[in-house]
């Protein structure tokens, strides 16, 4: 333990640290909640700034706040031009996520001459730190990405198998009716059947504002070059999709249940599917979440949610009703006589 002036000198830094940490986060946690309106971001962010104040807790308050000597601080006349400069909210955003970080690393060392078990605690916390900044991010980036995305089609290749020419044909017409995204799921083809069809559709559909994303597979996703990946509970991490996709690729994530929603934020997903909502025609479920759980993610987590599971003309204003305005559809679509027009009537509700 620090002695005497030495002792003072570092409880004089620990509290100017504890102060821009607190004041970066609350910068963070306003743009969270008002701009990006992310309840569940919010409160992550809340509860590090209460996480902080009980890991410095065995600290002697009162001896930081003797230590302080705001009028005396030689840094508060270093000033530079790009402090009093911010070409966006973005810039805010990042510049008080590293004011928040740095200040975290400051605390970390400091208290190492005091106690290492509070070191080892601020040390997690900014490991955290790293992990919202991560989650705010993405959520941003694909807030602006998927702005205009609402009609999400599932797809599968019996119509490739019957005619390559009638599949194509159906693919445009899904474009030209405005679907957003369309999934190519299809797990009775070979591997060497999805990349050629894959192959295809990003042929046709890269020159659109349509995207298309594989099924499951991240190594296909990246053998096709199609635009992402949708992982299911049971399929490879977010993080080890990430690795082999590349930071330009679409993730996608099954969820469901609030947790695992929470979770694809925390992961970094891109957007999430929030289902299965109602019965399907196309796969069978033990159990429906129901409306619910579309409801609970609208309110909280503002990452692209498509509800999915049943979903047709005849119950999609239960959907937006309770707040989601962006679906995935499998037979309300393709197994429609004029998928096209199955598609276009979709979108039209959605945009209402």
């Amino acid at each position: 333990m620090p002695q005497g002036e030495e002792k003072n000198s570092i409880f004089r830094i620990l509290d100017a640290a504890h102060n821009r940490t607190g004041e970066g986060l609350r910068v963070v946690e306003d743009y969270v909640r008002m701009v990006l309106g992310d309840a569940f971001l919010s409160k992550q962010l809340k509860q590090l700034r209460h996480d902080l104040s009980q890991a410095l807790a065995p600290l002697d308050l009162a001896s930081q706040i003797l230590a302080r000597d705001s009028e005396g601080d030689v840094g508060r006349n270093v000033q530079t031009e790009s402090e009093y400069q911010r070409e966006s909210d973005h810039a805010i955003l990042k510049a008080n996520l590293t004011r928040v970080q740095q200040s975290l690393r400051a605390i970390e060392e400091f208290t190492k001459t005091i106690d290492a078990t509070i070191s080892r605690n601020i040390e997690q916390l900014r490991y955290r730190s790293y992990t919202l900044e991560k989650a705010i991010m993405v959520t941003r980036l694909s807030l602006q990405s998927l702005k205009e995305a609402r009609l999400y089609v599932l797809i599968d290749g019996r119509i490739w198998q019957q005619s390559p020419d009638k599949f194509e044909a159906l693919i445009q017409s899904l474009i030209d009716a405005g679907v957003d995204l369309i999934q190519f799921r299809d797990k009775g083809l070979s591997d060497r059947d999805h990349v050629a069809i894959g192959k295809r559709l990003t042929q046709i559909i890269r020159p659109t504002s349509t995207r298309w994303i594989m099924n499951d597979r991240a190594d296909l996703t990246v053998a096709t070059d199609a635009d992402g990946v949708h992982l299911g509970q049971d399929d490879i991490s977010v993080a080890d999709a990430r690795r082999m996709v590349g930071a330009g690729k679409l993730i996608g994530v099954s969820t469901h249940n609030i947790q695992q929603a929470r979770q694809a934020v925390i992961d970094g997903a891109n957007y999430i599917g929030v289902g299965p909502v109602f019965p399907s025609t196309t796969k069978s479920f033990d159990a429906h979440v129901g409306l619910d759980l579309v409801a609970g993610v609208a309110r909280a987590i503002q990452l692209p949610a498509f509800a999915i599971g049943g979903i047709n003309s005849t119950n999609l204003e239960a959907i937006t009703s309770v707040g989601l305005d962006r679906i995935a559809v499998s037979a309300a679509v393709s197994a429609a006589d004029d998928p096209a027009s199955a598609a276009r009537k979709l979108k039209g509700m959605l945009l209402l």
